[in-house]
């Protein structure tokens, strides 16, 4: 195993604005900010540490005016968006509301009397508190969903939701299809107007920085190379690959997920002077979506980001679920999603004995099939995979393409880097092995859906004609190859594998590109015309090139490297 120089703390240097932190500093700020009677509005994205904010913003002595007394009833609220949240414990309905909706208006406007009366400083906070008055010191207070997700499981309820004994999965898709949603359309409106944002992600260590400063450095990451913040999570299925070239805890069972290119659920670190904060990643993509993204892929998915990288690991570990995506159509109509998760795997490492699963054998009988995988998951005989699905042997390199509706999974002693499209919470698993979960329950298991969206004409011989070995050359000189690896057709991303002896320029592809080192020590991306310092990624680490940047060079760290990249065509 190599010598680890994976960088799992990224982050952007952005001069000129200076940050604060401590919340006696933050506070003496905020005194200055507001005057002897001017107004502070505390806006709180879901999922901060209410409690801790409400208690250290009350220290400013001001008058204080809780926001969120002009919502609706957690009652007629959990009325409201019943319909979205549904009662599975995945899946629900992609929401259409904004946070206005969940608001009173004569409420808000009998507040912002009774603030135009007051005789000195007023503090509105909470969740929604922009929308009481749009006079004053706006202060935005953010957070990074994996963040949230963490603090769902220590038990954090979801807003304006009594569940905290609640299974986080229950909880997380409150986030994903209600909460987040209202909250971000709301973010989107306010990014101008930010005077000043707030990290609170280690509490009781706040920092603070202009919101022209966040601006800055938002604006700066739409226009040149940049990574996310990784992070990792274990499974039943997890391995050990990843303790080694990540320098992960050798003491942890095992690391089974790491989320290196997830945009929506990553975070990013930008520093101001001595100070690190960390914001979401997505906010790039909402307040520079296309410089980012490009006018392309801009017009055709607006301010989100198509593309998801991740690692899987089973090297030491275990078979993933059998599972399946849903067609476009399906998550349209079910979900209200408006793409869906088309992906790959790229085999990062494996061991001899690898395998994918993917696609089904010829022959294979449907009513036959869908009777044994009912009959596995009422705990009767368990499935029997190798029946009815297609084991490819895997090794180092190999790109099998997996278009929805492909039924699939990776094997044991695989180390993939998962290239996707971004909706990635919607796979519907038919076969867990038999598996408990690590919080001992039994892992959800998504017949209902599946057994619908199943393509049963991608069997053996189709799977090996389309979806296995694909790749061929595109060009070739001198120190450089490139190939084309993927993806299907029905699949919007296209994947390119660059081997690299020397500096190779590249035009750009009119498309955001996301791209890992799959090989070598590193890479060195640089602009021709010197627009963006010098940006050097290591092996396995995934990097975002923005649409903006146009031309850039790419040379290897030592003797050679091979990058992956993958872009919208």
């Amino acid at each position: 195993m190599r010598e680890t120089n994976f960088d799992k703390y990224p982050e952007k240097r952005i001069e000129g604005f200076p940050a604060i932190e401590g919340w006696e500093s933050i506070r003496g700020k905020l005194r200055e900010a507001a005057g002897r009677d001017g107004i502070l509005v505390a806006e709180f994205y879901p999922g901060v540490h209410r409690q801790e904010l409400v208690s250290e913003l009350g220290k400013l002595d001001f008058a204080m005016f809780d926001a969120e007394t002009c919502a609706v009833s957690d009652a007629e609220y959990q009325r409201m968006t019943a319909d979205f949240v549904t009662e599975d414990r995945v899946f629900g309905v992609m929401n259409t509301l904004r946070l206005e909706d969940v608001y009173r208006q004569e409420k808000l406007e009998a507040m912002s009397r009774e603030i135009a009366a007051c005789d000195g400083p007023v503090l509105v906070y909470g969740t929604g508190a922009s929308l009481v008055t749009d006079r004053g010191t706006l202060l935005y207070f953010d957070m990074p969903r994996w963040e949230i997700q963490c603090r769902f499981a220590q038990g954090m309820k979801n807003w304006k939701t009594d569940n905290e004994s609640e299974e986080k999965l229950r909880k997380f898709k409150r986030g994903f299809f209600l909460e987040w949603r209202m909250a971000d359309r709301r973010k989107k409106a306010l990014f101008e107007r930010m005077d000043y944002v707030l990290d609170t992600v280690i509490p009781g260590s706040p920092k603070m920085v202009s919101g022209q400063g966040v601006r800055t450095g938002l604006d700066r990451l739409a226009r040149e190379p940049f990574r996310l913040v990784p992070y990792y999570a274990p499974e039943v299925w997890g391995g050990q690959w990843m303790k080694e070239v990540c320098g992960l805890d050798r003491g942890a069972k095992n690391f089974a997920w790491a989320f290196d290119g997830v945009p929506e659920e990553n975070s990013i670190f930008l520093r101001f002077g001595e100070v690190r904060m960390e914001f979401p990643a997505v906010d790039v993509v909402f307040y520079r979506p296309r410089p980012l993204l490009g006018d392309r892929v801009h017009g055709r998915f607006g301010d989100e980001f198509p593309i998801r990288f991740d690692f899987l690991d089973t090297m030491g570990g275990q078979n993933l679920s059998l599972q399946v995506h849903p067609l476009t159509e399906y998550i349209q109509n079910t979900f209200g999603m408006h793409y869906t998760q088309d992906e790959s795997y790229y085999i990062l490492d494996c061991d001899d004995d690898a395998v994918v699963y993917l696609g089904l054998k010829e022959g294979v009988c449907k009513e036959e099939m869908l009777a044994a995988l009912h009959e596995a998951q009422e705990g009767g005989k368990p499935f029997d995979a190798g029946r009815f699905v297609n084991q490819w042997p895997a090794k180092k390199h190999d790109h099998f393409l997996i278009p929805a509706g492909t039924i699939h999974c990776s094997g044991s002693n695989c180390m993939v880097l998962e290239i996707s499209a971004t909706p990635y919470i919607f796979t519907f698993k038919l076969w867990d092995w038999g598996r408990l979960g690590l919080d001992g329950r039994p892992r959800p298991v998504h017949l209902q859906h599946g057994e619908k969206v199943i393509q049963w004409d991608r069997t053996t011989g189709w799977v090996r004609d389309n979806l296995v070995h694909r790749a061929h050359v595109v060009e070739e000189e001198e120190g450089f190859c490139e190939e084309f690896t993927g993806l299907h057709e029905r699949e919007f991303l296209e994947t390119r594998r660059d081997t690299l002896e020397r500096e190779h320029a590249f035009t750009g592809e009119g498309s955001v590109q996301m791209c890992n080192v799959v090989d070598g020590e590193g890479a060195v991306i640089a602009s021709p015309e010197g627009a963006f310092a010098e940006f050097t990624v290591h092996y396995a680490e995934t990097f975002i090139i923005p649409a903006s940047i146009g031309a850039f060079t790419i040379r290897p760290l030592g003797e050679e490297c091979k990058i992956l990249r993958a872009y919208v065509r």
